[in-house]
């Protein structure tokens, strides 16, 4: 799942790579965007732990005419998980196809790298129900757009539900605890409910050590962080304490040992701010990158 962060060689390549298959070096990948990252982590280890009736309970038809059920699919890499996941809760087989699913749901499914999104609109099966865009989420100013002209369709200001399938390691360690924390913040200001999938801390080890076997420039944030250890009680403490959701269910774990868990949107209309540590912390780091130069 691809995070947002700023291409760079081995990342994101340029526009003509789109007509050319890129040779990625396996873990060549520092925001995420592995070309064929369903191989290694296959959409069926998140269904089985899914209920296919859950966004059916969640949002029962309120009127004769009810309008879709909103999602929106924060990195979703080439479609293969966005794909499966409207299959999943709508009942549909492999290979099945319904016309009129747009009318029961939809998604719009975002991620950072251009060659994985177009990848995506080729192979989706239900182009008028799902929606790929590239887009870097933590660029406001362009999620803001992006987001608000989707949503404007069905007169909406929010989503239903989003998903944030092992995409928080990503944000974390190239934007930093606060990138992580305003991310979450986003993410919790535009969903109803929200489906994590957080990395554990052995993961962000694994990523850093990939890149040095490459011989590519570390993670900027990796070992400055200050949140840390067990990683997804730290996205459930930020989540609850912090952006006024509160934790419904955790599913259980993936065969990798990620935790699926589902938060809930509190009724509240107050403002969360960022927490003074976390300023402070991004202000004395940027003075001694500022003393290296």
């Amino acid at each position: 799942m691809a995070a947002s962060g700023k291409p760079s060689a081995g990342g994101v390549e340029g526009a003509a790579a789109a007509d050319e298959p890129r040779v990625v070096q396996p873990g060549a990948a520092p925001f995420g965007n592995f070309p064929h990252y369903s191989r290694f982590h296959p959409p069926e280890q998140r269904l089985r732990l899914l209920p296919p009736e859950l966004l059916r309970e969640l949002f029962p038809p309120a009127s004769p005419e009810p309008r879709p059920i909103l999602g929106l699919d924060v990195g979703c890499n080439s479609g293969e998980l966005s794909v499966a996941l409207y299959r999943h809760f709508l009942y549909l087989c492999d290979g099945e196809t319904c016309s009129d699913t747009s009318r029961e749901l939809r998604f719009l499914c975002c991620d950072i790298d251009p060659v994985l999104v177009e990848r995506a609109e080729k192979g989706c099966p239900f182009p008028d129900a799902l929606t790929f865009i590239t887009l870097d989420f933590m660029n406001q100013r362009t999620r803001k757009v992006l987001l608000s002209s989707f949503l404007s369709q069905f007169g909406c200001s929010v989503f239903d539900i989003g998903f944030c399938m092992s995409v928080t390691m990503w944000i974390h360690l190239n934007h930093g605890d606060q990138g992580l924390w305003e991310f979450l913040a986003h993410l919790s200001s535009l969903c109803r409910y929200l489906l994590v999938e957080p990395q554990p801390w052995k993961c962000y080890r694994a990523a850093a050590r990939r890149l040095r076997k490459l011989g590519l420039h570390d993670f900027d944030h990796f070992h400055s962080l200050a949140i840390r250890g067990d990683m997804a009680n730290q996205i459930v403490q930020i989540l609850t304490q912090d952006h006024g959701m509160e934790l419904v269910c955790c599913f259980g774990n993936t065969s990798w040992d990620r935790s699926l868990l589902l938060f809930k949107a509190k009724q509240t209309t107050e403002t969360h701010l960022i927490p003074e540590s976390l300023i402070e912390e991004e202000k004395e780091r940027d003075r001694l990158r500022f003393r290296r130069q």
